[in-house]
C-alpha cells in the first residue's frame, strides 16, 4: 500500500509551499501560503510533497480529497497516478477539490473522457482591473463613486487613511472584535472561522509577510483590509472588514486599499462569494473583469461512460 506523510501545515512550511506557488502560479486565491496555513484548521487540511509537486488533500467525514498538484506539467501527471492508487487502496473515491479550467484541460489531454467536473458557482475568485477599483471610473461604478463622495462630505477632514504596521496592528484587532459583536459569530460557524481567520492574520502579519491598510474616522480604526502579492499581475485581498455604524466605511477602504497598495498589479482578486447572497451582490457590483472558475473532479462511472457513448 501505498503511504504519503502528510502533515499539518505550521509556520515554518512557509518559504517550501511558498517556492511551490512562485513557481507555478495561478490567479486562484487558494494558491498562497497565507490561505492554505490560516483556513488548514478549519478544513482540516494537511500536505505532502509528491513526485516533486505539492499536494494538499482535506478530509472529512466521507473521506477525503486533493487539490490539484502545484508542480511541473509531467510531475503533476505523476503526482496524479499515485494519488489515484493511494484513493483505491483505501476505498476512497479520487476527488479533487478548487480545479481550474486549466487544470481540467491537462487532465484531459492525459486521461481523455476519464473525469467530469462540476463547477461552483460560490467557489469562483472575482478578479478585477485595479485602475478601475481605484478610479471608480465608468457609468456602471456611478453608484460606488457616489458612495465615496457621500463619505468624503460627510467626514471630510475627520477621516484618513493609514498602511497596517506593528503601530496599529492592535487597534486592528479591537475594530475585528467589534465587528464580531456586530455580526454575530457566535451563532455561525462559518463567521467564527472567519474572524479567527482574521485575527490570526493581524497577530502573524509581519511574520505571513501581508500588506495592509486602514480607515480612521474620527481617529478611530472603522475599517481596514488585508491581502497580498498573488501573482506577477495579480494582488489578492483576503480579509475586509467595516463597521456597520460608518456608512460608506467598506466601498472608502476597498478603494483606498487598491490605491495605495495594488496600483503595481494590472488585477486585484477578491475571492469567492462563498454563496451569501448579499456578498454577491456587493462583489457583483464592483463589475467584475472576469472569474477564476473552480469546480470538483471526479472520476467517471461506467455508467457515466456507457451513457456518453449511447448518446
Amino acid at each position: 500500500m501505498i503511504e504519503i506523510g502528510f502533515k499539518k501545515i505550521e509556520l515554518e512550511d512557509k518559504d517550501l509551499i511558498t517556492h511551490y506557488f512562485k513557481h507555478h502560479t495561478s490567479r486562484s486565491c487558494e494558491r498562497t501560503f497565507v490561505n492554505v496555513y490560516l483556513w488548514a484548521r478549519f478544513y482540516h487540511v494537511k500536505f505532502a510533497e509528491v513526485e516533486h509537486t505539492l499536494v494538499f488533500r482535506t478530509e472529512d467525514e466521507d473521506g477525503f480529497s486533493f487539490a490539484y498538484p502545484a508542480g511541473e506539467p509531467e510531475n503533476v501527471k505523476k503526482a496524479l497516478d499515485v494519488l489515484m492508487v493511494y484513493s483505491k487502496e483505501r476505498g476512497v473515491p479520487f476527488l479533487m477539490y478548487t480545479v481550474t479550467p486549466d487544470n481540467f484541460e491537462y487532465l484531459e489531454k492525459w486521461y481523455p473522457g476519464r473525469f467530469e467536473i462540476e463547477y461552483v458557482e460560490s467557489d469562483a475568485d472575482y478578479v478585477y482591473e485595479s485602475e478601475k477599483l481605484a478610479t471608480l471610473s465608468g457609468k456602471k461604478l456611478h453608484s460606488k463613486r457616489n458612495h465615496i463622495n457621500k463619505f468624503k462630505i460627510v467626514y471630510a477632514d475627520r477621516w484618513s487613511y493609514e498602511p497596517i504596521s506593528e503601530d496599529n496592528l492592535e487597534e486592528c484587532v479591537q475594530t475585528g472584535l467589534k465587528w464580531r459583536n456586530e455580526n454575530g459569530c457566535e451563532e455561525d460557524e462559518e463567521k467564527n472561522a472567519e474572524l479567527c481567520v482574521t485575527l490570526n492574520s493581524l497577530r502573524l502579519f509581519k511574520e505571513l509577510d501581508l500588506v495592509g491598510g486602514a480607515l480612521r474616522v474620527d481617529g478611530k480604526i472603522i475599517a481596514f483590509t488585508i491581502g497580498e502579492p498573488l501573482s506577477e499581475d495579480t494582488f489578492v485581498v483576503h480579509i475586509e472588514k467595516a463597521l456597520g455604524e460608518i456608512e460608506g466605511a467598506y466601498t472608502m477602504i476597498n478603494q483606498q486599499f487598491v490605491q495605495h497598495a495594488c496600483m503595481d498589479y494590472k488585477y486585484v482578486n477578491r475571492e469567492e462569494d462563498t454563496g451569501s447572497e448579499g456578498l454577491r451582490k456587493a462583489k457583483r457590483s464592483y463589475r467584475p473583469v472576469f472569474m477564476v472558475e473552480k469546480g470538483w473532479v471526479r472520476e467517471k462511472t461506467q455508467d457515466d461512460q456507457t451513457r456518453e457513448v449511447e448518446e
